[in-house]
């Protein structure tokens, strides 16, 4: 079968998206250490706001993980989990915010001495190993704005990356519609081969027609010169 049959067929189940090389999700995983080693530093032992942050830090970075997971079969349930990743990183952002706040420590803002290089830091660096070496020591002020930064930026990011999910199944629709798509191109390609089939056999008999007619025109020409 040449290229021309596979043409109309369609997928059924999505390539699943990369979610290592999503900046986003290198970023979670960033936030949930991050989380951990800053709960362990400066929050007393018994503190239930340390589970509450380790875990809306985990339930961060894992739900991206079963998102895209899920994508393969169900873009909505993609988007319903990239939304509960979105709601854990806030609920861990405003953590971050009452500690500061609790605490009388200072937010950096934009006027900040030290705004620009924590924000070019974090743009530039995605991965726990650019990170890791400071958690032993960055203060508490210092791991809480970096990681307020960090929950910006996730945020950030997921609503540009569902936006063109959105896109996407907007364009191609759902699993059904995808199945739907595939059976319909199953059908126009069995039509297809079948039409070119036919084709090859209409000119196979066109051939042999031709060819009988040549014996036939010789086989008279020989009796007439017997003649």
């Amino acid at each position: 079968m040449d290229d021309s049959v596979n043409k109309n067929e369609k997928q059924v189940l999505r390539k699943q998206a990369n979610w290592e090389g999503l900046y986003f999700y290198q970023k979670s995983n960033v936030l949930y250490q991050l989380t951990f080693s800053f709960t362990k530093r400066f929050l007393t032992r018994g503190d239930r706001t340390i589970d509450q942050m380790v875990q809306a830090a985990r339930s961060g970075k894992q739900n991206i993980v079963e998102g895209s997971a899920d994508g393969v079969t169900s873009t909505e349930m993609e988007l319903k989990l990239l939304n509960v990743a979105r709601s854990s990183i806030k609920e861990l952002k405003e953590d971050y915010e009452d500690y500061i706040t609790s605490r009388h420590l200072e937010r950096w803002g934009q006027r900040h001495v030290r705004y620009d290089g924590m924000l070019k830091f974090c743009r530039k660096h995605n991965r726990i190993e650019d990170y890791q070496g400071y958690f032993e020591k960055w203060s508490d002020e210092e791991m809480a704005n970096i990681a307020l930064t960090l929950c910006h930026m996730v945020d950030k990011m997921m609503t540009t990356y569902q936006k063109q999910l959105e896109e996407t199944f907007i364009k191609e629709g759902g699993i059904k519609e995808r199945m739907t798509a595939a059976r319909l191109g199953y059908r126009t390609n069995q039509r297809e081969e079948i039409a070119r089939l036919k084709q090859e056999l209409e000119q196979a008999n066109r051939r042999i027609a031709e060819l009988e007619a040549k014996l036939t025109a010789r086989s008279e020409e020989k009796g007439e010169m017997a003649r």
